[in-house]
């Protein structure tokens, strides 16, 4: 039987199948489409998804192919200058097409020993107290102890599940795509200018993914289709063009063509028994701030070690469980602020006014940093309850007198970070790393790492430290008495 299928090999299904095997976990990702999509939707990482690549060392290949970018407070069309103190040691994004990224975590699983089956769509499933039968759309099954649907915001796994997926639908929709154009430069930059003096959702990027003199074309649709599944025409692009720009900038030749809308909605519940569900299969959301690409990737993240840690059979109660406790508010804090800044793009006096208010605002130091981390996802808190103020939060890249604290995290495994050099993890050997060392930017004794980097306990005190232990990496193998004794520090 297989370990874990995941349905989807999106970003969200294909970090995710990366996590498992890093735990040895036998995984088989299911995709619809027979090849790569070259369709562009998402346009990069922001600066938790940043980090998560280095936290598995997997940063430096992004920057090979990757530009960075520091824009504080992109929100709902406001661009500021990028806040200081932000807490990151990696305050940039990374401007990265989707293709890319997609191909760059297909390398990734493949390298760790995931098997990706392309041309395979599931059809429907069910479950029992022993695994999840996934029926195929071409009649076969496949058996497997988990499911996990990352198979996007029509998810074929959420409907057969019978989870609600309650939100608001698409009130406007909005034109994508990539073509080209006979008019020179020069004047559709002047007039993309001017247009968006007062219309936020139109714009004209050029040189697209550096296909030079490919242009990335986004215009208000009229109104919201009745088959959102339909791609718009370029006939269609072209009269709305000319609605908005006074000229249709002579676009042919398109390469794709999509539409979007704001509607938002999200899954009820992330998991059911042995079915889970990540990315646009548990949310949607419009895609202002670039979020959407980024959130499903931290899903997987998060996901990731708590599955495996169930299949290898040290999960204590209610981990896997966490999951949706963890990140269902996430989502829905994302629904809530792109809501907001779908309202800021409006058109009318009111939303101008309140744009206006909000871009002063955003001038406010404080206020930029936080709107800015809560666009990049380095604000996200999880509840551990009362404590440390680090306790839940994930912890940047600390510098340590022999290295970096992300190159410590490659393998995926919990860690502890003790300055003092008497703490021990002795019986959690086999999940949790001991790291002997220290930092001038962390100011507490030791801290405990969960394999998604963040804080489950910080502290001094080896008896305080067993809780935590127990809590998120399940029962010792050998249980301690006082442990009282030292370890073997372990690095990388």
């Amino acid at each position: 039987m297989i370990d874990t299928i995941v349905a989807g090999g999106g970003p969200t299904g294909l970090m995710l199948a990366a996590e498992l095997r890093l735990a040895g976990v036998h995984v088989v990702v299911l995709e619809r489409l027979t090849e790569p999509a070259e369709q562009s939707r998402g346009r990069g990482l922001h600066a938790r998804s940043v980090e998560l690549m280095d936290q598995r060392g997997l940063l430096d290949r992004f920057l090979a192919v990757s530009d960075t970018f520091q824009v504080g407070g992109l929100f709902g069309g406001i661009v500021k200058p990028w806040p200081d103190r932000l807490d990151t040691a990696h305050p940039y994004g990374l401007a990265t097409p989707q293709p890319v990224t997609e191909r760059l975590l297909e390398e990734r699983a493949l390298e760790l020993g995931a098997e990706i089956r392309r041309g395979c769509e599931v059809a429907g499933l069910s479950q029992d107290e022993d695994g999840v039968t996934v029926e195929l759309a071409d009649g076969t099954h496949l058996r497997s102890r988990y499911l996990v649907g990352c198979d996007g915001g029509r998810s074929v796994v959420r409907k057969r599940l019978g989870v609600r997926f309650p939100g608001g639908p698409a009130t406007v929709e909005t034109l994508l795509g990539d073509m080209r154009a006979t008019e020179d430069a020069a004047t559709i930059a002047a007039v993309v200018e001017e247009v968006r003096r007062t219309q936020l959702r139109f714009g004209v990027m050029p040189d697209v993914d550096g296909h030079k003199g490919l242009y990335r074309i986004v215009v208000p649709a009229d109104g919201v289709a009745e088959d959102r599944t339909a791609a718009p025409t370029l006939e269609e692009f072209k009269r709305q063009l000319r609605a908005y720009a006074g000229t249709d900038f002579g676009v042919h030749s398109p390469r794709w063509l999509s539409r979007f809308g704001d509607a938002t909605r999200q899954a009820e519940r992330y998991r059911v028994g042995r079915v889970l569900l990540a990315g646009d299969a548990a949310h949607i959301h419009p895609p202002t701030g670039g979020q959407g690409l980024n959130l499903g990737v931290q899903d997987a993240f998060n996901l990731g070690w708590k599955l495996a840690a169930e299949v290898n059979g040290w999960a204590p109660e209610g981990l896997l469980d966490s999951y949706h406790a963890e990140r269902h508010p996430v989502g829905a804090r994302v629904l809530e602020n792109t809501r907001a800044q779908m309202t800021l793009l409006g058109t009318d006096p009111g939303a101008t006014a309140l744009r206006e208010l909000f871009s002063t605002l955003m001038d406010f130091e404080e206020v930029n940093r936080y709107v800015t981390g809560m666009i990049t996802a380095v604000g996200v808190r999880y509840d551990f309850g009362e404590g440390h103020e680090l306790l839940g939060r994930r912890l940047r890249d600390v510098r340590l007198k022999r290295g970096r604290l992300y190159e410590l995290m490659h393998g995926g495994r919990g860690l502890l970070l003790d300055q003092t050099g008497r703490l021990s993890v002795e019986g959690w050997a086999d999940r949790v790393d001991l790291v002997v060392d220290v930092s001038e930017e962390l100011d507490v004794p030791a801290v405990l790492l969960r394999p998604d980097g963040h804080v489950a306990w910080a502290g001094e005190d080896q008896r305080e430290l067993l809780g935590p232990l127990r809590k998120w990496f399940g029962a010792a193998a050998v249980e301690p008495d006082a442990l009282t004794g030292h370890t073997a520090a372990r690095r990388g």
